[in-house]
């Protein structure tokens, strides 16, 4: 039908113009951002999706550094006890060599002097050691040190039950015990004496070799703890690597544009445009045809 008013092909033409005319704006959108989703008009459902999925390996990423962290922190008392167990041992050849009848008092004097130094180093050495200016293993004074005094909760995981508990207490305390039996001018809080000892004159030698053993034991308990719990960190390291890095590939197929598609895409909605432009002009020149009529 022939008509003035109403140019139902050009109508026409202009909604599927516009139609495509979107398509092409969003398809233009996707590869110029490199996202498929960019809004949740684009996919709802996916953008909820993959919000969750962001959220998740970004707090596996801060977990995964707490893990490193953790695992340093374990590393530098264990590095700690390593040069304390080394001066035990030295201490245990001492009263070894102190014990024999073959030492006089003056040997014994000289082996004393040595003790009391290598006593003063375990001091400092236990009581001085810090991570990130917080102590290890001191006690007494007005810092709480981080093993001695407090069990450790280890953030591991995204989520709130994701968590290690790691409690040294009292193998800490055991090994404090253990040293001040063995060096009696030994300070758990850091501090060193002046005081001369008597460990290995008087005929105290051969005691001090079984106290200096199992000052090593305790220590041993210490570091096995440590090493244990660090080769644990160290698998949960791999194993958060690994659940991130699946994590954010599932994350980029829901909201990564297929450029490959999409390009396709986009040259055919650019090819529509071009023909429903074409067509809409010939619609238009459909009404003069009227005037053809009246003459």
């Amino acid at each position: 039908m022939l008509s003035l008013h109403t140019n139902a092909a050009a109508l026409s033409a202009q909604n599927s113009i516009s139609r495509t005319q979107s398509s092409l704006s969003t398809s233009q959108t996707r590869l110029s951002t490199g996202f498929r989703v960019n809004s949740a008009m684009d996919d709802a459902a996916g953008l909820q999706i993959a919000t969750r999925l962001k959220y998740q390996t970004s707090g596996m990423a801060v977990a995964m550094r707490n893990t490193q962290n953790s695992i340093s922190l374990m590393q530098t008392g264990e590095g700690a006890l390593d040069e304390t167990t080394a001066i035990l041992i030295r201490m245990k050849d001492l009263a070894t060599q102190a014990a024999d009848g073959s030492s006089n008092a003056n040997d014994q004097t000289s082996m004393q002097s040595e003790f009391d130094a290598l006593t003063n180093e375990l001091t400092n050495i236990v009581g001085n050691t810090t991570f990130g200016g917080q102590k290890l293993f001191a006690t007494g004074g007005s810092t709480t040190s981080t093993f001695q005094n407090a069990s450790l909760t280890f953030q591991i995981g995204a989520s709130t039950s994701e968590t290690l508990k790691f409690d040294v207490t009292s193998q800490v305390s055991a090994m404090h015990a253990a040293i001040t039996a063995a060096a009696a001018n030994y300070s758990d809080a850091g501090s060193a004496s002046t005081t001369t000892g008597t460990e290995l004159t008087g005929g105290g030698a051969n005691s001090a070799i079984d106290l200096i053993a199992s000052a090593i034991d305790a220590v041993s308990t210490v570091r096995s703890t440590l090493g244990a719990t660090s080769n644990r960190l160290e698998h949960v390291y791999n194993n958060l690597s690994n659940v991130s890095t699946n994590t954010k590939a599932a994350e980029g197929r829901i909201m990564d544009t297929d450029f490959a598609a999409e390009s396709s895409n986009m040259t055919s909605q650019q090819m529509l445009l071009q023909a429903g432009t074409a067509m809409l002009k010939q619609s238009n020149s459909t009404s003069s045809l009227v005037m053809s009529l009246l003459q």
